[in-house]
């Protein structure tokens, strides 16, 4: 197990966000679940952490009760190695009540907030033409989820 890992901290949904991810990812998967026992302060029976895979990295998802709201102060950032995969992720994780956001945020239906960018983003950002730069930052700042091809024509002029 990695040394470092996220924990998201939901009210009472890590097991249902947990289903969502794992069924998101390409082989993601559950590694725990560990459960709230007699007297805990949610029932009986109901996950208290689950561990989730996704790509190699561990990721914990923790029912705490609702006295800790998410933040867009923290997200998860996915790489996607192409568009088709970009459209995928946002379609699959804004659904059922998720939200878009600007420039590859998106909410999923349980609050939380995910990045997701092609993996070139960097690369066209960089450009050595300073208006190249320019057009694609402007592009970048319009966009809710990122469009590749845009971003690409935006750098050609």
């Amino acid at each position: 197990m990695q040394k470092i890992f996220p924990c998201l901290w939901f009210g009472d949904q890590a097991e249902q966000a947990a289903e969502l991810y794992v069924s998101v990812f390409e082989g993601a998967r559950t590694l725990e679940v560990s459960r709230y026992g007699p007297g805990a302060p949610l029932p009986e029976g109901t996950a208290l952490v689950v561990t989730i895979e996704i790509d190699g990295s561990v990721v914990r998802l923790l029912n705490g009760g609702t006295d800790v709201p998410f933040s867009e102060a923290t997200s998860l950032v996915v790489q996607a190695a192409s568009q088709d995969e970009v459209d995928r992720l946002w379609d699959a994780l804004t659904a059922d009540g998720g939200a878009p956001g600007r420039c590859g945020w998106l909410k999923d239906r349980f609050g939380y907030s995910w990045q997701i960018v092609p993996e070139r983003l960097g690369e066209i950002m960089q450009q050595p033409d300073p208006a190249a730069a320019a057009r694609v930052m402007a592009a970048l700042m319009a966009m809710d989820k990122i469009s590749l091809p845009d971003l690409e024509a935006a750098a050609r002029g």
